[in-house]
């Protein structure tokens, strides 16, 4: 009987998880380790997927292409052990210097909606793609260009600042605070910058790692000042997820009237 009672709580409880949260595939990187010490034979693994629950595999695989590890001193480092499963991708990635590495999955793709024949069409894939896709004879044609970055960051010995500078290209994230750096019931500060420029009013979602073993999601949403800039207290040690997402009309793509630029990070915050 209790038992059944138990599993009739969860079902209720389960009921009042928005349809949003319960259903919502979160895309993410995640490390092994993001701070290490040694000079000999250091390497993390990285998983790669997208998911229900953060960070368990329960959905697909995020593909590698667009994989983009920069090291300490600048130089691209070459995953190894690369592979892709059902549920996810992982790579490792040798740690041969000391520093902060970064480690990307950036992605810039088209979205087209269109009509042929009066039938609904869709299609996806890269801009130099889009003119052979598309047929001369399509009508209401609506292209969207997506750009997307995974991104987390391993430190070995001291953290440093080197590989933390922004491409330029996308919604990027300027840390203030090292992300290797973050310790529960401590104050974070970072920028948004999209293009290059501080993105103002960006509304981003963190969540801590673990929601498969929690009722509640337990989310919280801040925005960026007119800098690009917000501040987040950690209130307590974990995984935790970072996103924030930004629509306008200045695609790179002449095809495109509209753009999309995603950014989702993970970081390791520390007990105190």
């Amino acid at each position: 009987m209790k038992s059944i009672i138990r599993t009739a709580a969860a079902v209720a409880l389960a009921g009042l998880v928005p349809l949003s949260a319960a259903h919502a595939h979160k895309a993410w990187l995640l490390p092994s380790s993001t701070v290490l010490s040694g000079k000999d034979d250091l390497a993390v693994t990285v998983d790669a997927a997208a998911s229900n629950d953060l960070f368990y595999f329960d959905h697909r695989p995020i593909p590698l292409q667009g994989l983009v590890i920069t090291a300490p001193g600048g130089a691209a480092v070459t995953p190894e052990n690369t592979s892709t499963g059902k549920y996810r991708s992982t790579f490792d990635v040798p740690l041969k210097d000391t520093g902060t590495y970064r480690i990307s999955l950036v992605n810039d793709n088209l979205f087209a909606r269109y009509k042929e024949n009066g039938a609904e069409k869709r299609w996806r894939g890269k801009a130099e793609n889009l003119a052979k896709e598309i047929p001369a004879t399509a009508t209401d044609v609506v292209v969207t260009q997506s750009q997307r970055r995974l991104e987390t960051f391993v430190s070995v010995g001291n953290p440093d600042e080197a590989a933390l500078k922004p491409t330029g290209a996308g919604l990027e994230l300027v840390p203030v605070t090292h992300p290797n750096d973050l310790v529960a019931n401590e104050e974070a500060e970072f920028k948004f910058v999209i293009d290059g420029k501080p993105a103002a009013g960006v509304k981003v979602e963190i969540v801590r790692g673990g929601i498969r073993y929690r009722n509640q999601l337990g989310d919280t949403t801040v925005t960026s000042d007119e800098n690009g800039a917000f501040k987040f207290k950690w209130p307590e040690a974990g995984m935790y997820w970072l996103e924030a997402s930004v629509t306008d009309d200045k695609a790179s793509i002449k095809e495109a009237k509209e753009r999309r630029a995603s950014y989702a990070g993970t970081f390791e915050v520390m007990p105190e």
